[in-house]
């Protein structure tokens, strides 16, 4: 008897059709003779909503408060498949984030699991029941609700996986798989049959949102299985898998796009040591997440230094950088949130020369600038002018020849 950990997606649960959708295919993953724990998201754009009213109150937003208010969103999604499942006749219970165990750190908005104590669950599935798990939450040691911020039942779903030993973990969205690039954006977009570990991250980190990074990282730290799958079709999915169990004839597996980006410059800092240290140190402590770093050749004893963040963090970020130009001495500061990152990924990468300068002549032929770039043994990265970014991904994966994947 397997073991299946099943996620359904915000967009799998939207309406109580869907939910009843969702409720069937668990009844005949239960019937296949599989133990189901199954990991829920809010209905549809429940969270939007319910921030969307928390601002109603007033300019203060308490983040104890928000995470109180926000896990409800799973609860009623939880609540609502394990209803329909007991009046389909299948035994079934619903578990908050807490009540399965889950304890995270002391933060509000983005914790971290801490820790999982599944004897609650065990127990239920031992009694034959469907356990049905919210997403997105749980408990901290000062017992405070907290939540893991955005795609965060994706990583209850894999921790959950990990700690109980599951034979496999399904997550299930609105999507038949990962794709070699957008399908929105690349028509002849392919689906691939799998993907290792390295480049699912790379590629969720880079702008696919198919998995949440962190449940990515969960995965390959603790071995879990993972396939991605839709939730309307039973179609075959995408597996997430060791590099080592995968053929290796693909050098660029995707091409990947982000528009959640915005830079930030400081011009004519001095060139000394410690400044750098001193800009991202203070962003750190402002909880701003620095993704692409680049700092222009010495000019009079003075440089300048460019970075990415989310354009979520802009309005912190202006504050600190500020605050810094003050401390350093730099002569001012820009920012702009008309830009976006381009990327191909692919483990192939590391043992192919010239890839780099193929996707530089991909861009340059479509006359696209390139502004930043970083690499990694698996990826290379492209900050470039938001306005470009649907022709750089197609160009790129006509480059790579990606829509001959089979």
């Amino acid at each position: 008897m397997a073991l299946v950990v099943q996620k359904f997606g915000g967009s799998s649960v939207a309406s109580l059709e869907r939910i009843r959708n969702v409720a069937n295919r668990v009844m005949r993953e239960k019937e296949d003779g599989n133990r189901v724990v199954v990991v829920v998201s809010a209905m549809g754009d429940t969270t939007d909503e319910l921030i969307g009213l928390a601002r109603q109150t007033g300019p203060v937003l308490d983040d104890r408060e928000m995470d109180a208010l926000l896990a409800t969103g799973e609860q009623q999604s939880a609540a609502l498949l394990t209803l329909t499942l007991r009046n389909m006749g299948c035994d079934a219970i619903s578990l908050t984030g807490w009540q399965a165990g889950i304890l995270t750190e002391p933060v509000h908005g983005k914790a971290r699991i801490s820790k999982i104590t599944p004897e609650r669950i065990q127990k239920e599935l031992a009694g034959g029941k469907v356990v049905v798990v919210a997403g997105f939450q749980g408990l901290s040691p000062g017992g405070d609700v907290t939540t893991l911020g955005r795609g965060g039942s994706d990583t209850t779903a894999v921790a959950l996986a990990a700690v109980l030993g599951a034979d496999i973990c399904d997550i299930y969205t609105d999507v038949d798989g990962v794709y070699t690039a957008d399908p929105r954006v690349v028509k002849d977009a392919r689906k691939l049959p799998y993907v290792s570990y390295d480049e699912m991250l790379e590629l969720a980190s880079l702008g696919a949102v198919v998995l949440q990074p962190r449940a990515v990282e969960f995965a390959k730290l603790y071995g879990v299985k993972l396939q991605v799958r839709s939730s309307f079709s039973f179609a075959k999915g995408t597996s997430i898998m060791e590099v080592g169990q995968m053929e290796k004839e693909r050098i660029v597996t995707g091409v990947a796009h982000d528009l959640n980006v915005a830079k930030v410059t400081l011009f004519d800092l001095p060139d000394v040591p410690g400044i750098a240290k001193t800009i991202f140190k203070s962003l750190a402590r402002h909880g701003i997440n620095v993704d692409m770093i680049i700092q222009s050749g010495n000019r009079n004893g003075h440089n300048d230094i460019s970075f990415t963040i989310t354009r979520d963090d802009l309005p912190r970020a202006l504050t600190v950088v500020e605050q810094v130009r003050q401390e350093t001495g730099a002569s001012g500061a820009s920012f702009g949130e008309d830009v976006a990152k381009v990327s191909i990924v692919g483990a192939g990468m590391q043992s192919n020369p010239g890839v780099a300068a193929a996707m530089f002549e991909a861009l340059a032929d479509e006359e696209i600038n390139i502004q930043m770039i970083s690499t990694s043994e698996i990826k290379v990265s492209c900050v470039i002018d938001a306005v470009n970014v649907a022709k750089a991904v197609q160009a790129l994966h006509r480059k790579f020849a990606l829509d001959e994947v089979d």
